[in-house]
């Protein structure tokens, strides 16, 4: 999901929204051109835990039904779509970590992790559906669709894949290192996270220059020259009282 925040569109009643389609790829398909593969990413926005990319190139003969934008399913639908697209189609998913976000900045960590999907992909697709405005470093062909998980199907379904790895990333982070509800937020700025975040610092898993981070670090670091500075004064009274 590598685009600008677009404004958002208001839809009048009754409006439905509509599903993303394999018209693209069964337009290139019938050319000549395949594989062809969606790709995209998710976690660009929270402040802890990595980004994660996933390329899907869906077998024209076994799609699963009601893929769709990640964003518009339940979180049990995406898993038991997950579990059919994993199935049946190619895939392949890459993680950009913490160390790669905190280095290149969230933009070009993003983009390196979607290249990275793609060159993981079992048989190297002939084209490639991005979602975004940005074109990813790929030998093939690469077309970024603005808002393409919503309307490409091969990238609806990476989004799930993405969605649901990340997820269940950052339930495995949550009993690693508990106290910040990595299962329930999934690394957002929510306020139990940045609460949790002012009141035990960042964490390992935590992306350092994130202004939320920042601050709470340097919070931290207050509260706790604040206590050893208490501590040394309780300490000095407790000498001198013994001296006495």
């Amino acid at each position: 999901m590598i685009r600008a925040t677009p404004p958002k569109r208001r839809l009048k009643a009754g409006t439905i929204n509509v599903a993303p389609s394999f018209m693209r790829e069964r337009d290139l398909m019938e050319c000549g051109v395949w594989p062809v593969a969606g790709c995209d990413e998710v976690g660009r926005g929270p402040l802890a835990g990595p980004v994660v990319a996933a390329a899907v190139v869906l077998d024209p003969n076994h799609i699963p039904k009601g893929i769709d934008d990640s964003k518009r399913l339940t979180a049990a639908r995406r898993e038991e779509l997950f579990e059919e697209i994993v199935a049946t189609a190619s895939f392949a998913v890459a993680c950009a970590p913490i160390e790669r976000i905190d280095r290149d900045n969230i933009l070009r960590a993003s983009l390196w992790a979607l290249a990275r999907a793609v060159h993981a992909l079992p048989d190297t697709p002939k084209h490639v559906f991005v979602d975004g405005r940005d074109r990813i470093d790929i030998a093939c062909a690469c077309e970024p669709v603005i808002g393409g998980d919503g309307l490409v199907l091969s990238i609806a379904a990476a989004s799930i894949v993405a969605k649901v790895t990340r997820d269940r990333l950052m339930c495995k982070l949550a009993r690693d290192c508990p106290g910040y509800g990595f299962e329930t937020h999934k690394g957002y700025a929510v306020p139990g996270h940045l609460e949790a975040l002012g009141r035990l610092g960042p964490s390992s898993h935590h992306r350092s220059f994130f202004a939320p981070v920042v601050a709470a670090r340097e919070r931290h670091r207050a509260l706790l020259a604040g206590a050893s500075a208490s501590i040394s004064e309780t300490s000095a009274t407790v000498a001198v009282e013994a001296v006495i």
